[in-house]
């Protein structure tokens, strides 16, 4: 995802994303398995997740640093990392309902009900 480069301005905004999905999941992973039973098997939509989160970061300081209206070759257009982080933004949204990561969502998650000792998975 964040591969190294021999660019140093390349290499410095994918170590901090690395860092940033790592937080990101470092801070999830432990409130999903015990809230929402997350196993390895979702960990693919957490690590999309943290992508996310790490990119939104990676938006936001192109954004701080360069502001949100740039100078190209047609003269002073939106900066394309305003539209790339609303792109995120939306995903990520998404993925906070499928977890269950704010509120609302996790009202809407219900534990499963027990099932009888005799009856079998195929029953």
């Amino acid at each position: 995802m964040f591969k190294s480069s021999p660019c140093s301005e390349v290499e410095a905004a994918n170590a901090r994303c690395r860092e940033v999905a790592s937080a990101e999941w470092r801070r999830v992973v432990p409130i999903l398995e015990v809230a929402a039973g997350i196993g390895e098997v979702d960990h693919t939509t957490v690590k999309d997740l943290c992508v996310c989160v790490a990119r939104i970061d990676q938006a936001e300081r192109d954004l701080s640093e360069r502001g949100l209206m740039v100078t190209a070759e047609r003269g002073t257009v939106k900066n394309g990392a305003a539209t790339i982080a609303g792109q995120y933004r939306t995903q990520l949204a998404r993925y906070i309902r499928e977890l269950g990561l704010s509120p609302s969502a996790r009202t809407a998650i219900t534990a499963p009900e027990m099932e009888d000792e005799g009856s079998g998975i195929w029953d």
